[in-house]
């Protein structure tokens, strides 16, 4: 959604204020580019997830056990369990409707996040 030409004057000025401020800062900001998800981490997730299933197999083939406990399994388990994690946090920020292109109504958002927005628009409304 574009900004009106009032949000963009502000904007401009707080940027304005921000680089009068504080320009080491504002200049570390400008340059830092917001990153999305890689496919290869998406790649080594899944990679990580097959080798824990396989190692939580291979696991129980193989009875190797300290103080009863199946370390292999064990191992296999840790292993699939952030090769999920990395995948699914890819995918999760990935496939929302703002980074797809896609539009088709708002986004949904916390009762929180919409109150504020509506503090937000009330507040230059006003003047």
């Amino acid at each position: 959604m574009p900004l009106s030409e009032h949000e963009q004057r502000l904007l401009d000025q707080i940027e304005r204020a921000l680089y009068a401020e504080d320009p080491k800062f504002a200049s570390t900001v400008r340059g830092a580019r917001l990153r999305r998800p890689s496919r290869r981490r998406r790649l080594y997730g899944i990679v990580a997830f097959l080798v824990g299933v396989a190692l939580l197999v291979f696991g129980v083939i193989v009875p190797l056990k300290l103080a009863s406990i199946p370390i292999v399994s064990v191992l296999g388990f840790l292993v699939m369990f952030i090769g999920a994690l990395l995948t699914l946090t890819t995918l999760t920020k990935g496939g929302s409707a703002e980074a797809s292109g896609q539009s088709g109504g708002t986004p949904h958002r916390s009762g929180f996040a919409q109150r504020m927005e509506d503090r937000f628009r009330k507040r230059f409304e006003e003047e």
